[in-house]
């Protein structure tokens, strides 16, 4: 059973903001839940960390353009992404769950959400050395210093959400 998630009073949604959550899945003991989602975190922060892209000398050296290592991965991962996305769009649909997946289309605009964002984000990969992908990854390898970051992201996402409705979508 499908069900609205409630809504919150302090944040202004668009119409194209809907979140729903399905409480027969969390309660079905034969369905995956939470686990599959952490035994993927587990696996792809594994990958994160044999492959090298949590270090931080790996980060410099493709901000310094000094090696490929990090170019390489991107390279293969963008076409691996467009390869999923195809297969999720015509062939598999459903989630774990066995609901329906749904990628609507993207309104591109004049772009100045993206180059802001992306400034944003490249400032405080470079700043930190990681991106948000591999922060835990980093945290679990011991690197103690990424929960400031963590704890940076989480207050950039925070406030992003308190100020979602006055910024230019």
């Amino acid at each position: 059973m499908t069900t609205p998630a409630e809504p919150r009073a302090d944040v202004d949604r668009d119409a194209e903001d809907t979140y729903e959550f399905s409480s027969a899945a969390a309660s079905d003991p034969t369905a995956p839940g939470l686990w599959i989602y952490l035994l993927a975190g587990a696996v792809f922060g594994i990958v994160l960390t044999k492959g090298e892209a949590i270090s931080w000398f790996r980060i410099q050296e493709m901000f310094r353009f000094q090696g490929f290592h990090m170019f390489g991965i991107f390279a293969t991962a963008l076409p691996t992404a467009i390869v999923g996305v195809q297969l999720l769009k015509r062939r598999w649909r459903r989630t774990l769950g066995g609901e329906a997946i749904a990628i609507p289309a993207k309104h591109l605009g004049s772009g100045v959400r993206y180059a802001a964002g992306g400034t944003i984000f490249g400032l405080g990969w470079a700043l930190t050395g990681a991106c948000p992908g591999p922060l835990f990854a980093l945290l679990g390898s011991g690197a103690t210093t990424m929960a400031v970051a963590i704890a940076g992201a989480m207050l950039g996402t925070w406030t992003y959400a308190r100020l979602r409705h006055r910024l230019p979508h």
